[in-house]
């Protein structure tokens, strides 16, 4: 279990702990020492010795807490939950409570969250390989705070939960009071909320796998238009957060709207990092953003894998009268726009733009495909193929070459 040494963690430990005797499972706790407190090390200690008077096995985690943007909750929340991700354990029990709960939906709503935000904690969850437990979030402060005393536990108090400057401080120690004084029972109400808001999360999660029951890599634009726009916006949310990018709904109405309204010829984007939503041959799908190449010009002089790195890697595979005759050495570079090549030997050259769109090859990709040039002569196009007066004749050595494209 996860214990911090404070009054709910050592509640749940000392019950746990009487628990293993009657249910024969093993019990170890994790601290994670976020190293933010001048305390961090007396806390430690203390874990240490509350955990051997229960023949506890302890695990300490020290990390360091980056905050990159985020405020300092939410960094050291994630830096905590990577050490928890990373465990080898079965499940991990955590000590939240009703009123941990009641802040959340609290921080949540005003934060403008969707539906999944203001189901809050779930009492049970995935986390990688580890199923996470809250087995007290129906239990109030106040219960914890009695059972420990009744029961002599001893705990440390961590003085920065007075600090109302973090944003959870402030709705436990001056909006929740308030709003309690107003609606006696807030935080109950609260809680319950959460629960409504994660059963509607899943009707609505339900209600997308049925109307993208059929989508494979990407959804159907008919299908789409289809359906009213509440409906739609429900199953673009829900194929965009199956593939790690939750998206607020403001963004998804305009992506909804920039998919259905553009014209039919037009390439609509919209971007979300380091993927994109494109639209292609009547379908919405979900593309990788590949890293800036580096470089556009490499030299190839023969070996099996050029790495291009972020534009990808070729392979070349050695061939009897058959694939691209090439030289020793030859250079590869990145489309740039205007080149022609010539597939067929009895037709002229043709511009690699027309050829790429007849081939369907995606948009995406036509703006960082990979030539091979012989002195200034392209010979070589991905995706396309080889000019004729390079392809390789009968008996003739030749380069079977396959793009990997980056992920």
């Amino acid at each position: 279990m996860g214990y911090s040494g404070g009054v709910d963690s050592t509640v749940l430990l000392a019950l746990l702990a009487d628990l293993r005797r009657e249910f024969a499972f093993h019990l170890s706790a994790v601290h994670v020492h976020h190293g933010l407190s001048s305390q961090a090390d007396a806390w430690v200690a203390h874990c240490r010795e509350q955990c051997a008077s229960l023949d506890i096995p302890l695990r300490v985690e020290r990390v360091v807490v980056r905050r990159a943007g985020q405020g300092l909750e939410a960094a050291a929340r994630e830096a905590r939950y990577r050490v928890f991700a990373g465990l080898d354990a079965d499940a991990l029990a955590l000590a939240h409570h009703r009123c941990d709960q009641a802040e959340t939906v609290l921080l949540q709503l005003l934060r403008g969250a969707g539906i999944k935000g203001l189901a809050a904690m779930p009492q049970v969850r995935a986390l990688g390989s580890v199923r996470l437990l809250r087995p007290l979030l129906a239990v109030s402060r106040g219960e914890i705070e009695i059972h420990a005393r009744a029961h002599g536990l001893v705990w440390v108090e961590d003085a920065s939960n007075s600090d109302t400057a973090l944003r959870r401080n402030a709705a436990r120690h001056l909006l929740l009071p308030i709003l309690e004084d107003l609606f006696p029972g807030a935080a109950v109400t609260l809680a319950q909320a959460a629960a409504q808001f994660a059963e509607t999360a899943g009707l609505l999660d339900a209600l997308a796998r049925l109307d993208g029951a059929h989508a494979q890599e990407g959804l159907e634009l008919a299908q789409l238009a289809g359906l009213d726009v509440a409906r739609a916006r429900n199953l673009l949310r829900h194929f965009l957060e199956l593939r790690g990018i939750p998206i607020r709904r403001e963004r998804l109405h305009e992506a909804l709207a920039q998919m259905l309204d553009a014209r039919l010829d037009a390439e609509p984007r919209v971007d979300f990092g380091a993927a994109s939503l494109r639209r292609f041959q009547g379908h919405v799908v979900l593309v990788n953003n590949p890293p800036p190449p580096g470089s556009r010009i490499w030299h190839w002089g023969g070996e099996a894998l050029l790495d291009m790195g972020g534009a990808g890697s070729l392979c070349f595979t050695a061939a009897t009268g058959a694939g691209v005759r090439l030289p020793v050495e030859a250079t590869v570079k990145l489309r740039a726009g205007g080149e022609r090549l010539r597939p067929e030997g009895h037709r002229p050259s043709r511009t690699l733009k027309n050829l790429l769109r007849e081939c369907a090859v995606p948009p995406w990709l036509r703006t960082r495909l990979p030539l091979i040039y012989v002195a200034d002569e392209l010979a070589w196009a991905a995706e396309i193929g080889a000019d004729a007066a390079y392809q390789a004749a009968p008996g003739e050595a030749g380069w079977l070459i396959s793009w990997l494209q980056p992920e």
